[in-house]
């Protein structure tokens, strides 16, 4: 096999991971083929990071030691249907998907006898600070693991998980991105509430979780520990906190992990 890495799909999150692999040195550019449906996609992702790009999903699978799946769920079995006809995929080939609702299962089948991993990232990872849940099937080595998590590392963090628990890892940090910017615009109103300008209220909150979370992964203190460092008797703090356990703010984070992992489960059954 002349490629290391064969990517078919080159959309956000495809191009992301091409864009830390090859800035990472993880892989070189003419070691990556793409393929897309898009020519104008294909045209960016080659003009921009110097890999071949291609229409043919088949002329991606036959030459990629490793095999990225990153389209879209709903074309998961056109794409499998496509590379059934060929006779010449490699039978040593790890496969990688990033397909939401797409289980092990559905990947064994469509690649029988190939080691295959689920991973699920998050949209973090666009600038290098995601995390990523991977969960392995029955013909995975510790190799093609290790190698699943190199690639993943290069755009945030790896957790290996079982694949029961892929939908729990939805619901927080696969949706938590969205639960973070909620916060941090409500964060921001309430300073414009306050008496603070737009620009100023944005910048204060943004910087605030940034830095807490940066803050909560280098210390690995725990969050309780952080709040009742920076609550004080009779303090700001305390009466912040007060108010939002009142509106129920922890939760309502709860249920909302909860209900992301409950459609997930409905999206995987579809």
């Amino acid at each position: 096999m002349s490629t290391k890495l064969g990517m078919i799909g080159g959309g956000i999150m495809g191009e992301a991971l091409l864009s830390r692999l090859i800035g990472q040195g993880v892989y070189l550019p003419e070691q990556m083929i793409v393929s897309d449906r898009s020519e104008s996609r294909r045209q960016h992702l080659r003009e921009r990071y110097r890999v071949r790009v291609t229409s043919d999903n088949v002329a991606v699978a036959t030459t990629a030691e490793v095999l990225l799946l990153a389209i879209k769920p709903q074309v998961f079995t056109e794409v499998v249907a496509d590379l059934a006809n060929t006779q010449d995929l490699p039978t040593n080939q790890l496969i990688i998907s990033i397909l939401a609702g797409v289980s092990l299962n559905q990947l064994e089948w469509g690649f029988p006898e190939r080691a295959v991993i689920r991973a699920m990232p998050n949209t973090p990872a666009t600038v290098g600070a995601g995390i990523t849940a991977i969960a392995h099937g029955s013909h995975t080595s510790e190799v093609d693991i290790e190698q699943a998590k190199n690639i993943f590392q290069a755009v945030g963090e790896v957790v290996e998980v079982p694949e029961s628990l892929m939908d729990a890892v939805t619901g927080v940090s696969g949706s938590g991105p969205a639960y973070v910017a909620i916060m941090v615009e409500a964060l921001a109103d309430g300073g414009v509430a306050a008496g603070l300008p737009r620009t100023t209220a944005y910048e204060l909150a943004l910087q605030t979780v940034l830095g807490t979370a940066q803050l909560l992964h280098g210390s690995k203190i725990h969050p309780g520990e952080l709040k009742d460092r920076v609550t004080s008797p009779g303090g700001t703090t305390i009466a912040g906190i007060a108010s939002l356990e009142r509106s129920g703010f922890r939760s309502a984070l709860i249920e909302a992990v909860i209900a992301a992992t409950e459609r997930s489960r409905q999206l995987g059954n579809l």
